[in-house]
């Protein structure tokens, strides 16, 4: 294929310079027609010539092609054959190999079997007899263990439940004497109405209600009376609770609660309302408001003092019909919380708060407590850690007496083997005088 691109090229070429010189000469000069005509017919016959011989050349390079290619087939099948017959044999050949392979595997495979599972028996004989003693030992510290540690837990139980049953006592007697507290008050609601009457009066009794409830759900070591709670002022708030600090510098900061009862505002604003006077409804609405927030601004000047104080103080309202007034207020609790940073309180919330508070304690102490937990932890790993050690020693024990018992099984075998091949004497054959006996017993 070569070789006739390269024919076509050249004869491309040469056609090409025929035109060029054809060219040239008709630009020379026009009386050369005879001459031109001439050399046309020569160039003529040399391009059928040419062709001829291009022709001839395509030809035979496709005779010699399709003769590479029969050869080449010919060959190629030939080394197939005798690749394959190759093949043949040796996978044969493999395949023989293999099976006597295999077949000897396998007898040498049983045979270590067999051996196998003899000293697994033997073995399995002889440690099944260890871990019963082992069994036998450990079932009999374990019970020595479980009785130490039910005396332990027992006595911890009886002394825990005791507290507890002692705390439950105390609580009942608090709540009956609530209760007996309670049924006097109910008795008096007469005389409350002429002590309402005096502000001093009013005052005392809310700070009498709000004291009730803290002796009621905390105990005296978790608040104080008249407590000085900001730094430089001698204002002092009727209660504070202690609220544990949150590093060991800081033992415990002050939470101030303050009772107020403006009830002169709360009950023309009732009245007004039993009497659907709207426009007195808005204005005594408005004073009330006025009322709440003076005081709520007097707790935060007075009382609050971070970070010996908490961030925010109570404003204790010892009636529930107030308290329910001033929350439906729009907006007047968000600004309280906001601005004077005072949390409204009735009696039912200051108890879910002052029970929540006391769970808080409780946490607390229970959180450190958790320090004496861990050291008895500590112990029982420790003495856990010992019993581990223990099992260890045993072990080692156990595996040198059973490399001892197939040493000794294994002097056994050698010894069966040689007194197997001494033969025993004739039964009428003289041994012999018993001197000679005593004489070879001797040597």
């Amino acid at each position: 294929m070569t070789d006739m691109l390269f024919i076509i090229l050249l004869v491309i070429l040469i056609l090409i310079s025929i035109a060029i010189l054809l060219m040239q000469i008709i630009k020379k000069s026009s009386s050369h027609e005879k001459k031109i005509h001439e050399l046309l017919t020569l160039i003529d016959r040399d391009q059928e010539r040419i062709e001829k011989s291009v022709k001839d050349e395509i030809s035979r390079n496709r005779i010699e092609n399709a003769q590479i290619l029969k050869d080449t087939r010919e060959e190629l099948r030939e080394s197939f054959k005798i690749f394959n017959e190759s093949t043949d044999k040796r996978m044969s050949d493999f395949s023989g190999r293999q099976t006597e392979s295999f077949e000897l595997f396998s007898k040498k495979l049983t045979e270590l079997t067999d051996k196998n599972e003899f000293k697994i028996e033997q073995v399995r004989q002889t440690v099944e007899g260890k871990l019963e003693n082992i069994q036998k030992d450990n079932s009999e510290k374990l019970e020595k263990m479980r009785q130490t540690v039910e005396e332990k837990l027992e006595n911890t139980l009886e002394k825990r439940l005791g507290e507890k049953f002692k705390l439950v006592s105390d609580w009942l007697e608090q709540v009956n004497k609530g209760l007996g507290e309670m049924q006097n008050l109910a008795s008096g609601v007469g005389d409350l109405k002429k002590v309402l009457t005096n502000v001093k009066s009013r005052g005392t009794w809310g700070e009498v209600q709000l004291s009730n409830l803290l002796e009621q759900i905390l105990i005296p070591e978790q608040y104080a009376l008249n407590v000085c709670t900001k730094k430089g002022s001698s204002e002092r708030v009727e209660f504070a609770i202690k609220i544990p600090g949150k590093d060991e510098k800081v033992e415990y900061i002050w939470l101030p609660i303050d009772a107020k009862f403006p009830i002169e505002d709360y009950q023309k604003l009732i009245e007004a309302q039993e009497n659907a006077d709207i426009e007195m409804i808005e204005k005594l609405g408005k004073a009330l408001e006025a009322r709440i927030k003076s005081e709520a601004k007097d707790i935060k000047d007075k009382y609050l003092d971070p970070p010996y104080t908490t961030d925010f103080a109570i404003l204790f309202l010892p009636v529930e019909g107030l308290y329910a007034e001033v929350i439906r207020r729009a907006g007047l609790v968000e600004y309280l919380q906001g601005s004077c940073r005072v949390v409204i309180a009735g009696p039912t919330t200051i108890a879910a708060l002052l029970n929540s508070l006391q769970m808080g304690f409780k946490t607390l102490a229970i959180e450190k407590r958790t320090s004496e937990v861990w050291e008895i932890l500590g112990t029982v790993k420790k003495e856990f850690g010992k019993f581990g050690d223990i099992l260890d020693k045993t072990r080692k024990k156990l595996q040198e007496a059973t490399n001892n018992i197939e040493s000794a099984t294994s002097k056994t075998r050698s010894i069966e083997r040689k007194l197997n091949k001494v033969q025993a004497l004739p039964s009428g054959e003289d041994h012999g005088s018993p001197e000679d006996h005593k004489n070879q017993r001797d040597v």
